[in-house]
């Protein structure tokens, strides 16, 4: 293996090992030693890269996560899909990345609900969102940007929460509530801005609310 040239990239080498551990260690320095021991890193300098504690664990184990997604649904692949279809690949991406390491996931989930690291959580939810809608296509740059983003990281959050718990199975594979939960929250997504598209159209274009209701009380003859 390829010796890490930075902290950063010594972060992204641990992290998949450290959630590893974290099952059964939690997010703790006991995990960072068995992940060093396992790639051959001096524990030492180890603990020196994870020195911020556990939500610089659970950040390298996103950051991974977030790779991870790049690697198994590139841009080009979704390229002709609609969009539905786009966000929906990617979100599975995701989950398909923390597969079998769902106690690990929980244990992450717990430690970013805790007040003070909330802040840090709802950036890196932010980043993630950010992450799968760029490889979307998406290129929006008004408020839009900002509210699918945060629609979209409400969602990947509560799906990941299913995700961790779900042990259900259906004829397609394992992981059914979760896949049957995600479905229903990207159909809300696109109902969303069917509604916000249409009610974003220029005012001739939309139906008078007055004129409605003057021909609801005086009918056409």
């Amino acid at each position: 293996m390829e010796e890490p040239q930075t902290l950063e990239a010594l972060r992204r080498q641990l992290a998949p090992a450290i959630a590893d551990a974290a099952a059964f260690d939690g997010w703790s320095v006991k995990a960072v030693d068995e992940a060093a021991c396992l790639a051959g890193v001096d524990p030492e300098l180890a603990r020196y890269a994870f020195a911020e504690g556990q939500m610089a664990m659970i950040a390298a184990w996103i950051a991974h996560v977030d790779a991870e997604m790049a690697r198994r649904v590139p841009a080009a692949s979704l390229a002709g899909l609609p969009i539905r279809e786009r966000i929906r690949r990617l979100v599975m991406a995701r989950l398909d990345a923390v597969a079998g390491r769902e106690e690990a996931l929980s244990r992450a989930l717990a430690i970013m609900a805790m007040p003070r690291n909330v802040l840090a959580a709802t950036r890196l939810g932010w980043h993630s969102a950010d992450a799968m809608w760029r490889l979307a296509g998406d290129t929006a740059t008004d408020y839009n940007h900002y509210t699918k983003r945060a629609i979209l990281g409400a969602i990947y959050a509560a799906t990941l929460k299913v995700f961790a718990s779900d042990t259900s199975e259906d004829a397609v594979g394992p992981k059914a509530e979760t896949r049957a939960f995600l479905d229903r929250r990207i159909e809300g997504i696109m109902r969303f801005e069917k509604a916000k598209a249409q009610w974003l159209r220029p005012s001739e274009e939309r139906i008078s609310l007055v004129r409605l209701m003057g021909r609801l009380r005086y009918p056409a003859r």
